[in-house]
């Protein structure tokens, strides 16, 4: 089949633990006659290599080196194009990540478990991606556009409620799953089914976080994005030159000097690359749709966050730059510098880890990647397994640490309440706002 080419088998040694396991796992699978097995590799003939002439003549180690760095600066490119697009745009592009990311999870599901056999697979698996996306988004529909689309007659019922259809929407797909059940499938049936949703939990779950970081403010998702993409480059260039010590099994050739050398390169441009966005209102804004004029608008008062602001440096440093004789005892610098630096230390310590676990999924299937969407780096997959774990990250930090609520959620809800409602909140805040002396109060 065309789909098991797409399956490429890893070449693990023999004297492998993990891969003893896979294989005796297989031969117990075979013999209970589940018919559960791993695709064989498609053999490479120069008919079908695509790589360049001109970059055949390289050696194998320098030809992936141009063939990556290549991708990676159009992948760059391309990235701050739609940037510039804005973020609607970007959200589109995290949108079409997540659907391009589950179809490759779901299509190793798919030909590993030999799932053609199995009724409704495909259907169910898809209906399940959309019922998911209908919740999530719309729930963030309905938190910063819900004012503006309860106006249409239309829409009104699919916000007003819109958790009873998504429950009905999934509720439906559970009982068309059980009656697709087939007595000599069941295991096979409940193990895609469970496949399925652990694929939502990990891929729609996180991009949903990844655009509410987004508007929050453009900064939340191009800063810790930036992180993920510096660390993933030094990384590789550091272990391409100088590493020489293996960091962990299940990725052999990641090794310690990368890892190091990535922990310090992405500590500096973390700091460094936070500077000139942080001036800038189109980075640091929220992004807030007036419901009145109906337009979006990335223009807010300046966030303390964002303001210059002196810290007094630590002892031990400024006896460090009195030896260097250099009369430093203060740095001025914005206050998200300092949270990008925090965000960094995790993106570099925890956020490879997203990439361990998506080798050692690899392994356990003898596949070397998800898919060859990208030339030289894999599939869509293999590039955004830390981009998502960094996205819900910085979803939890932002929340936790710098801003508690959003203004613009607490309006929506507001506006949606019947006015004798929207009065008693008025009267109440009225009431604690003079009391706590904010305002004053009207005779």
């Amino acid at each position: 089949m065309a789909e098991d080419a797409e399956i490429r088998r890893r070449n693990v040694p023999s004297d492998d633990p993990a891969n003893e396991q896979v294989e005796d796992a297989e031969k117990l699978m075979n013999e209970a006659g589940s018919g559960i097995s791993v695709p064989q590799p498609a053999p490479t003939t120069p008919a079908n290599d695509p790589t360049p002439e001109c970059l055949k003549v390289l050696p194998p180690r320098w030809r992936n080196w141009v063939i990556r760095g290549t991708l990676t600066l159009v992948m760059i490119s391309t990235f701050c194009g739609i940037i510039y697009m804005g973020p609607f745009w970007l959200s589109v592009l995290v949108l079409s990540i997540q659907v391009k990311c589950f179809h490759e999870i779901i299509n190793i599901g798919y030909v590993v478990y030999r799932s053609h056999d199995l009724p409704w697979f495909r259907s169910l698996s898809w209906y399940f991606l959309v019922a998911a996306n209908y919740f999530f988004y719309g729930e963030f529909l309905c938190d910063y556009f819900g004012t503006f689309l309860v106006k249409g007659d239309f829409l009104r019922p699919f916000i007003t409620y819109h958790r009873f259809i998504s429950f009905s929407v999934y509720i439906f797909g559970l009982c068309l799953f059980v009656l697709s059940l087939v007595k000599t499938y069941y295991v096979r049936q409940f193990t895609m089914f469970g496949w399925t949703h652990i694929t939502l939990l990990i891929v729609v779950t996180q991009s949903h976080l990844i655009i509410q970081n987004i508007f929050q403010g453009l900064i939340w998702f191009i800063v810790p994005t930036s992180m993920v993409i510096c660390n993933d480059i030094f990384a590789y260039i550091f272990g391409f030159f100088f590493g020489k010590t293996s960091l962990i099994k299940l990725s052999p050739k990641k090794t310690w000097e990368g890892f190091i050398g990535a922990l310090f390169s992405t500590m500096v441009w973390s700091f460094f690359v936070s500077y000139p966005l942080c001036s800038q209102s189109y980075f640091t804004c929220p992004f807030i749709f007036d419901s009145d004029s109906r337009t979006f608008s990335l223009a807010c008062e300046t966030d303390s966050l964002f303001t210059l602001t002196d810290y007094t440096l630590p002892l031990v440093l400024q006896k460090l730059f009195v030896v260097l004789k250099l009369n430093w005892t203060t740095m001025t610098c914005y206050p998200f510098q300092l949270h990008s630096v925090v965000m960094a230390i995790f993106c570099s310590l925890i956020g490879p880890f997203g990439g361990f676990f998506a080798s050692g999924f690899k392994r356990a299937f003898k596949i070397k990647d998800f898919s060859d969407t990208i030339p030289g780096h894999g599939g869509i997959v293999d590039r955004f397994d830390c981009q998502y774990l960094m996205a819900t990250f910085t979803h939890v930090y932002l929340s936790s640490f710098i801003r508690a609520a959003n203004p613009q959620k607490l309006m929506q809800h507001i506006l949606s309440l019947e006015p004798a409602d929207q009065l008693l909140i008025f009267t109440r805040l009225k009431n604690h706002l003079v009391k706590v002396g904010l305002v004053q109060a009207v005779a």
